[in-house]
């Protein structure tokens, strides 16, 4: 017989230990739904969860037009879900041009937009991702690959502040897919199969193939999912150490501006430091889906910290200058 992780109790339990703070007294949940076996098996488990709770289950999938057949699998992931009466679809669209490049990048940031816009018009502070173990490995792989440093290790968080008043949550990060696709099987669950996940062009794809190679020498997907796992723990504690710097060396704040007793802020670890002018940059920059790259913040931090006089400049729309009469690192909205 078939092992399921995710069984119904075993899934409320992780929603009772792990989002228990985000769920208590929501009336209207989101679940985002691109048709796999993924997201359906979500699906499933969060209506099995929801009955006698008085909980809406919104199902929300995004038709990015960029295939296709793209309006047809649209159509066909409704007729799935329409049958059942206790789930209320919506379909989101991606309207207009769509970019020559970093099309996956361009596509993943529509999407999110798409579904927060519906959940905020909604009144809705929960978002459901089917995101499980074989995405984290893939997430932990593709940074690797791009030199991340501890935070992008870390991969996804179980639980993701983004944008105003919503929350996006991942019950499954601990699950393989296979034992979701043999959960769809078993509950006789429709699924679609998206073509895109086999189209060498993308980096995540080839990566996925690759993962057979680093199986054979011992990288499996749980012993990269636990290696991210035990960063993100590193994470969540260095995050913690950074708001204690951030606050004994803060001086004062406005919307544009920001300032550092830099005596006592550069005798914190260079981590440290480098995480507090981070996290003031997020507060007084310029809102960005990304932030600087980390070599050029790493160079700011190394000159601010050097003996030497530091010449002002700006980085990622922020300008940095270090006052050494009164030593004060100060940080103004370019």
């Amino acid at each position: 017989m078939l092992f399921y992780f995710m069984d119904l109790k075993t899934f409320s339990d992780v929603l009772d230990r792990d989002f228990a703070s985000v769920l208590n007294g929501q009336r209207n949940v989101a679940v985002a739904v691109s048709g796999g076996p993924d997201s359906m098996a979500l699906l499933h488990l969060m209506r099995e969860w929801a009955q006698g709770k008085n909980v809406i289950i919104h199902a929300l999938h995004v038709d990015h037009g960029l295939r296709e057949a793209s309006a047809q699998e649209a159509r066909q992931v409704q007729d799935i879900i329409e049958t059942w009466d206790d789930v209320r679809f919506a379909l989101l669209s991606w309207a207009g041009v769509k970019p020559e490049s970093a099309l996956q990048e361009e596509a993943r940031r529509a999407r999110y937009a798409l579904l927060s816009e519906y959940c905020n018009a909604q009144g809705i502070s929960t978002l459901f991702l089917a995101h499980h173990m074989d995405d984290q490995v893939e997430t932990f792989l593709f940074r690797l690959a791009k030199g991340s440093g501890l935070d992008g290790l870390a991969g996804m968080r179980p639980q993701q502040i983004y944008g105003e008043g919503l929350t996006l949550c991942r019950p499954l990060l601990d699950i393989e897919k296979s034992d979701l696709v043999a959960l769809c099987e078993e509950k006789h669950i429709a699924y679609l199969k998206d073509p895109s996940n086999e189209n060498s062009a993308f980096a995540r794809v080839r990566l996925r193939k690759s993962r057979e190679v680093l199986e054979a020498e011992g990288f499996s997907g749980k012993r990269l999912s636990k290696t991210a796992s035990r960063l993100l723990r590193a994470r969540v504690a260095l995050e913690q150490v950074t708001e204690t710097a951030f606050k004994n060396s803060f001086l004062n704040k406005n919307t544009n501006r920001i300032e550092f007793n830099f005596n006592i802020l550069n005798s914190w670890p260079e981590e440290i430091v480098l995480r507090v002018v981070l996290k003031a940059m997020e507060e007084i920059g310029p809102i960005r889906d990304y932030g600087p790259r980390m070599e050029n913040l790493e160079a700011l931090i190394y000159d601010l910290r050097s003996p030497q006089a530091f010449r002002k400049r700006t980085l990622g729309g922020v300008i940095f200058e270090r006052d050494d009469e009164s030593r004060r690192l100060i940080l103004n909205r370019e």
